[in-house]
């Protein structure tokens, strides 16, 4: 018997293709993700949950003229790769050595640098790589011979609003999962998919959530074609109870929640149901590529035409604000919803700056030179490094409850006015916004590189050594927020999504009706 002549597939060509499709999946949203985010745009009836989705739109536009991140979090790189049984890889690496490779020379691309965020030593020194390895890798060997990749870069906010339950056999996954993506909040920056894995095990569950991810969005054509299987099925039912829940695009109240549901199972003991849940965010990232031995990946960007011609405009309700003069009588005027114009200067902090801060006022020693915190606002953001004659690289908000365990400390210490971020605020934040009379502003995550364009100057006044998260001092220009708490600690992210939940429920109650009626 003959056997095949293997297939010669370069160590090369691995580490170029991946390090050229994490760069082309930075800047270029998937097709079929911008058509869907404006098909539910279109939809929209919320105001603020359109504005959202408007900057997400014009945002991706954007970012893909420019060649500059969609987010600013570029995320932690995830692989599945599929290698064929009569593949040979030529090289001195091993086959996870070659994609790190890639990793770390896409995320060092002098053009084009995007945020290193991953930290070696989780549970001790947490300390940055700097070049974003590891990455989290899938192999299977399957006959063949080429080798598939599916690639992907996953941000925090929404990782961190993963969720696992070991089921009983005969539970109701919808009802778990309509009772688990509230608790979620808006940290994930809806609106995105959500991938679903059932069966297995605790950690198959959880991979096949992620892999369902890789999927394209096609629910209005599972709709219009009409489900073929169970799983189809629950795919359409979870994905019309998900958006009845209301919460909308980041989390302010809607239409849309979710853009399509994914689906993947795997048979599981008898005794078990494992049920993984993973969001994908607005800044929804990935691309598949099949290396052949012909050399390196091509990767097939959109075309601009291919992107839906949004204006967006904050109307002439928006407030201009001289973040330099603004006061607490200012502030107190302000109301849950209302668009303010940002101008002056502002300082910036996250997790890790946080956690320094509560540090010093706890010893005594105050905050370091330079960083006066009275009568200013702090902005929750870990920039991308600028490249050519930028500023600052994109810079949109972090996720905002990761701060609330800081937050009374450092508003009692610091006389600040208020904080910046996305998503809501858990109850311990906003009790201590009600209780110095603060406030919280909302900036749209997935729209990092529209308000990067906002910021005139940029340059770090503290904490030099924590990297994307030192304290930096912005000086602003019209840039776009939301009151999301006011000083009475009124929060939208409760009013919207209970607002639209009784809307949507109440026209669905008329479109019943009507059907009945009709018989």
């Amino acid at each position: 018997m003959t056997l095949p002549r293997p297939i010669i597939i370069r160590q090369d060509d691995v580490i170029q293709s991946v390090a050229d499709a994490l760069q082309f999946i930075s800047y270029y949203h998937p097709l079929d993700f911008i058509q869907a985010v404006h098909r539910a745009w279109q939809r929209e009836q919320a105001p603020a949950a359109k504005d959202a989705m408007a900057q997400i739109l014009l945002n991706s536009r954007l970012c893909a003229e420019g060649h500059r991140p969609i987010c600013q979090d570029t995320g932690i790189v995830t692989v599945f790769a599929n290698v064929g049984m009569n593949v040979h890889f030529e090289g001195t690496l091993d086959f996870e050595a070659m994609i790190n490779e890639g990793v770390r020379r896409a995320y060092l691309h002098p053009d084009n640098v995007l945020r290193a965020s991953i930290l070696s030593d989780p549970a001790g020194l947490r300390k940055n790589t700097k070049d974003n390895t590891p990455a989290v890798i899938h192999v299977r060997l399957v006959p063949g011979d080429t080798v598939e990749f599916q690639v992907a870069a996953k941000g925090g906010g929404s990782e961190n609003k993963s969720k696992l339950a070991m089921l009983n056999p005969s539970d109701s996954i919808v009802d778990w999962v309509l009772k688990t993506v509230p608790t979620m909040g808006a940290g994930w920056c809806p609106p995105g998919m959500l991938g679903i894995g059932i069966g297995g095990t605790a950690e198959k569950a959880m991979v096949l959530a992620k892999e369902a991810l890789m999927d394209p969005v096609d629910i209005d054509e599972l709709r219009a074609r009409g489900p073929g299987s169970r799983i189809e099925e629950l795919r359409l039912e979870l994905m019309d109870k998900v958006n009845a829940l209301g919460i909308g695009a980041q989390g302010l109240g809607g239409l849309t929640t979710v853009l399509d549901v994914k689906i993947k199972d795997y048979p599981t003991h008898a005794a078990s149901l494992p049920v993984a849940l993973i969001p994908n965010c607005a800044a929804t990232r990935h691309a598949h590529f099949v290396l052949d031995g012909s050399g390196p990946a091509e990767l097939h960007p959109p075309k601009v035409t291919d992107y839906p011609k949004i204006t967006w405009d904050v109307g002439p309700a928006a407030r201009r604000v001289n973040l330099d003069t603004v006061t607490q009588a200012d502030i107190e005027s302000w109301k849950p919803g209302d668009t303010l114009l940002l101008s002056g200067s502002m300082f910036t902090g996250r997790d890790a700056a946080h956690k320094r801060m509560v540090e010093l006022y706890r010893s005594g020693q105050g905050l370091p030179d330079g960083v006066d915190l009275r009568g200013k606002f702090i902005y929750y953001v870990g920039p991308v490094d600028p490249v050519r004659d930028e500023v600052v690289g994109p810079a949109g908000p972090t996720t905002a409850t990761r701060m609330d365990k800081f937050t009374d400390e450092v508003l009692e210490h610091s006389g600040l006015l208020g904080m910046i971020g996305k998503a809501e605020r858990g109850p311990v934040a906003l009790a201590a916004i009600k209780k110095h009379r603060s406030v919280y502003l909302m900036a749209v995550g997935g729209a990092a590189y529209l308000v990067s364009k906002a910021i005139r100057k940029a340059r770090v006044v503290a904490f030099a050594d924590l990297g994307m998260e030192a304290i930096h001092e912005f000086v602003v220009e019209d840039m776009p927020v939301s009151v999301a708490v006011d000083v009475n600690g009124v929060s939208v992210h409760q009013s919207g999504p209970q607002e639209w939940q009784k809307r949507i429920a109440e026209a669905v109650q008329v479109v019943e009706v009507k059907g009945a009626g009709s018989k």
